[in-house]
């Protein structure tokens, strides 16, 4: 978790409840806040003429929106509840007093902003050169070390990949049949498991 609920609460932050599909902001709103996922699932995505072009997803602990807010720009995509969530939301001008009394969390955020920008370049090379197989083992790592830094190596082995075959299919590039056939694949080798169809870990992180 990037900072602890209770300091959020501290500087004024509330717990808002989004239904699934509901929008958190779109694109090209104006960035007042910082948001902070505290249950659920949500996505970055642009619409275009050709669908839903999605930009990344976020689980438990993470946050969201950053950037648009220390660049004071619009939001350059739609932020979506995939599935019901429950999001911490901080004024702007509260969470920039937060990091000034928390240098800690301040170094922390630019760690794991860093850490996106080293994700875009890493999924755009992905998408370009890599099989299939290798597209969605690539996918799986980027949220296996996600996991890792959210949830400790210790509890990783017990959760799912928090994403579809569809939202994998999104990601990589691929059609979903292909994402359902390849992990079908990758299952039989060894390289993941499937339980009542959630997909769970069993490989190395590869960042």
């Amino acid at each position: 978790m990037l900072i602890p609920p209770s300091v959020l609460q501290k500087y004024g932050a509330k717990l808002v409840t989004f239904q699934k599909n509901d929008f958190i902001f779109m694109e090209g709103d104006e960035a007042y806040n910082f948001y902070q996922l505290h249950k659920g699932v949500v996505k970055m995505s642009n619409f275009g003429d050709e669908g839903d072009f999605i930009q990344g997803f976020f689980a438990e602990g993470e946050s969201f929106g950053e950037p648009a807010l220390f660049g004071e720009f619009p939001y350059p995509a739609n932020a979506i509840a995939v599935s019901d969530s429950e999001v911490w939301v901080l004024r702007h001008y509260h969470f920039k007093e937060l990091l000034k009394d928390h240098f800690d969390i301040h170094y922390h955020l630019s760690q794991i902003l860093s850490r996106r920008l080293q994700y875009k370049a890493f999924l755009l090379k992905t998408i370009t050169c890599e099989e299939p197989e290798e597209r969605i083992l690539s996918v799986m790592g980027y949220f296996k070390h996600k996991m890792d830094l959210n949830l400790g190596k210790d509890k990783l082995h017990s959760k799912a990949l928090p994403l579809t075959r569809q939202q994998i299919a999104d990601l990589t590039g691929l059609r979903v049949e292909t994402v359902i056939r390849k992990i079908k694949h990758l299952e039989e080798a060894g390289k993941l498991r499937i339980i009542k169809r959630k997909i769970y870990f069993n490989l190395p992180v590869s960042l």
